[in-house]
């Protein structure tokens, strides 16, 4: 998802910061000067992303459980796959993101010190070290989902997020692009689980993820905005400019009723209604009223509150898909 926050703790010798600043974030003062670069690349110290990327998959699978009365080890088993395929999913997202923006990144303070801008890895190692991550991938779907939910998941592994970076260069809405393939997941866990299509309740849950994304992903581009803009990377923060935070608002309004609707669509009970849209909405004017645009720690800062607010919503679902449970198992 375009630049990540941080500088790598790697500089040349030529430019030594102050010891603090030197410190390893984990798990990279675990491995050795040479793997840590490819440990970077997929931003495994920085887990934000994969939290977000993670929701989605935790959402729909928890929806299709609760419809269609999933045993709760196989929901757990489930969840477990989840996991790991955000992981995947995210760390290959990151490394040809990494690929296709070596150039522009070198020219961005907060990631000239990425391993590809850097020059510490070498593109054909990227490259190559992309390729195993895309067959582990591939052979991780193939193995633990079928039927139409693998061909989702593959669509969303490789095509999808390749497209992302190439589009930083030829429009001002890559974060739209970016919306669609964060969220892809909602429909792999759904259709996984239930084995069907639900259009209207698919649709909602993805223009709601959309919009959720669009709010996260401009305001951690809004980071970046001098330096995208002198090295020609474009993006909604530039786009939106002074009505950037009406337009985020209109976002988070949108993402907060389609949750709500999506949530009908589902026939959830009112423990979702309370907890998981009640608190979205809570804690989405928690993030208007405390996020300072202008202020790149601040946006940093709002970016992982969103991997936050997924606890929120997962866990309305979770209580609801529990209840129900019980219910059916006080029937028999």
């Amino acid at each position: 998802m375009g630049h990540s926050n941080e500088t790598s703790p790697l500089l040349p010798q030529k430019h030594p910061l102050p010891s603090k600043e030197l410190q390893l974030k984990f798990p990279l003062g675990l491995v050795s000067e040479s793997v840590r670069p490819y440990l970077e690349l997929i931003r495994l110290e920085k887990p934000t992303g994969t939290i977000l990327m993670f929701w989605p998959f935790a959402w729909g699978l928890t929806m299709a459980a609760y419809k269609i009365n999933l045993p709760l080890e196989e929901y757990g088993n489930d969840l477990a796959k989840c996991v790991v395929g955000a992981f995947i999913m995210r760390s290959s997202a990151c490394t040809i993101n990494d690929i296709f923006d070596r150039k522009m990144d070198a020219g961005v303070e907060r990631t000239k010190n990425r391993p590809l801008a850097s020059g510490r890895i070498s593109v054909l190692a990227a490259t190559i070290y992309l390729m195993v991550q895309y067959l582990i991938g591939t052979l991780f779907f193939y193995f633990t989902v079928d039927g139409l939910a693998l061909w989702v998941a593959l669509f969303q592994l490789i095509p999808i997020f390749a497209i992302y970076p190439l589009l930083k260069r030829v429009t001002y809405w890559p974060q739209a692009w970016l919306g669609f393939a964060m969220n892809f997941g909602f429909v792999t866990a759904w259709v996984s689980s239930t084995g069907g299509i639900d259009l209207p309740l698919l649709g909602t849950a993805m223009l709601g993820c959309w919009c959720w994304t669009m709010l996260y992903d401009t305001i951690y581009a809004c980071q970046d905005i001098k330096d995208d803009v002198k090295m020609g990377v474009h993006s909604t923060a530039i786009l939106f400019g002074s009505w950037i935070k009406p337009l985020l608002m209109g976002c988070a309004a949108i993402f907060a009723t389609t949750l709500g609707v999506a949530g009908y669509l589902n026939s959830q009970g009112l423990p979702f209604f309370i907890v998981s849209v009640v608190g979205t909405c809570l804690h989405l004017i928690w993030q208007f009223m405390t996020v300072n645009l202008e202020e790149p720690a601040s946006c940093w800062r709002n970016f992982n509150r969103n991997g936050h607010l997924g606890w929120i919503i997962w866990g309305g679902l979770m209580i609801d898909y529990v209840l129900s449970l019980e219910i059916i198992q006080s029937r028999f």
